[in-house]
């Protein structure tokens, strides 16, 4: 079959190799029909996440038909439309019995490596490095889905298009839960650090949790037209305008009740000096993250208010601001998203007409132009905001 695959920092081949087989009773393979490329693989794109090996095969959103079937799973058949979480969990551990699916407790084989870098380890994640199971990703032909009894949705109405329900995979739930972790009561103000597809689906979200007003926060003025155009967000532009003077200004001085971080890892900082010292450090391997929007969430916040963290980290940040975050009493939630307690409710919402997630595809290619579109998204190349492949 071919596949998407990291050959090394700043490239990616599309490659035959080997097709996937069932290797254990509760595996599945899935035909893809669909698969994106998410923000949080041009982190692997660039190399700033370690273990990876050339020929891994990459991608972590990705939907299609069951092919064929281990003999241990027993909700699911051959032909099947399911679209497939990007963590993957066994749902009878302590983590999962509680929710928690990305921090299952027995799907990363791995997990000594993870171990090293985060004290204990995540679950295993499509896609995402040998430090995060070393399981072949979804920009792919085809795919081997392990635990497929807990994991895939099975889609039943056949009026969804594929971009309507693929990001139930990731984003949308993603975007959601950060949402959900501010705890939104009538009246709040929430505001979004990144206008990008989880920024996006964040955005949309609080809105649907009921906030009163969302504060989108990006450079880019092609992402802050999409959140105010289809969400209804206020917009500031980091570049023009001093963010925390903004956020100040449009909350009566009190600050926003809840911030979210939908950036990560390779933030940018219209802060000059700040930014050439957060890029030389993660260039030279020093830090790993760059830190600038998480820095200004957790300033910005009101007294007493949230920092909601779902912006993909991966080490450690230079200059946190752990005296501002303990001494104004504000709460920080944050994970990977935890995707199979939300693919049910957020389908509802979707067959309700209550979101159509496809707003955010901007961008439609065949596999093997995948490189194509790392790199349209990478370089924010014709105001793309989103990528879906078609095997």
């Amino acid at each position: 079959m071919r596949a998407n695959c990291w050959t090394g920092r700043n490239s990616v081949d599309v490659q035959e190799v080997p097709d996937p087989t069932i290797l254990n009773d509760r595996d599945a393979i899935v035909r893809i029909t669909s698969t994106a490329i998410c923000g949080s693989d041009l982190h692997l794109y660039d190399g700033y996440i370690p273990t990876m090996e050339k020929g891994d095969i990459l991608g972590h959103e990705f939907m299609g038909e069951v092919v064929e079937l281990g003999s241990g799973v027993g909700n699911l058949a051959v032909g099947d439309r399911v679209v497939v979480p990007f963590p993957i969990a066994c749902g009878a551990c302590n983590a999962c019995v509680a929710g928690l699916y990305s921090v299952c407790e027995n799907t990363n084989p791995n997990a000594g490596m993870a171990e090293n870098l985060f004290g204990h380890a995540p679950a295993g994640i499509f896609g995402y490095s040998h430090m995060l199971g070393g399981y072949p990703g979804g920009q792919a032909e085809y795919a081997r889905v392990p635990f497929a009894d807990v994991g895939p949705i099975k889609i039943e109405n056949d009026g969804l298009a594929d971009e309507t329900v693929l990001f139930l995979s990731d984003i949308f739930p993603t975007g959601y839960m950060g949402a959900e972790m501010c705890d939104i009561k009538p009246g709040d103000v929430v505001a979004v650090w990144g206008a990008g597809p989880v920024g996006q689906f964040a955005i949309a979200s609080a809105y649907l949790l009921g906030a009163e007003k969302v504060i989108a926060i990006d450079r880019f003025d092609y992402r802050l037209a999409m959140a105010a155009e289809h969400s209804g967000a206020q917009t500031i532009n980091y570049e023009e305008v001093d963010v925390p003077d903004a956020l100040l200004e449009m909350t009566a001085g009190r600050g926003p009740d809840a911030c979210i971080d939908a950036v990560g890892m390779e933030a940018h900082s219209d802060l000059g000096p700040l930014q050439v010292y957060d890029r030389a450090k993660q260039a030279a391997r020093l830090e790993t993250d760059r830190g600038p929007a998480l820095r200004q969430a957790i300033m910005s916040c009101k007294n007493g208010g949230t920092v909601s963290v779902i912006g993909v980290y991966g080490g450690f940040m230079d200059k946190f601001p752990v005296g501002s975050w303990m001494n104004r009493s504000i709460t920080m939630r944050t994970g990977q998203c935890h995707v199979q307690r939300y693919t049910r409710p957020l389908l509802d919402r979707i067959e309700r007409g209550e979101i159509d997630p496809s707003f955010v595809v901007t961008h439609r290619l065949p596999l093997d132009q995948a490189p194509r579109g790392y790199e349209t998204f990478k370089n924010k190349e014709d105001n793309c905001v989103k990528v879906v492949l078609s095997p």
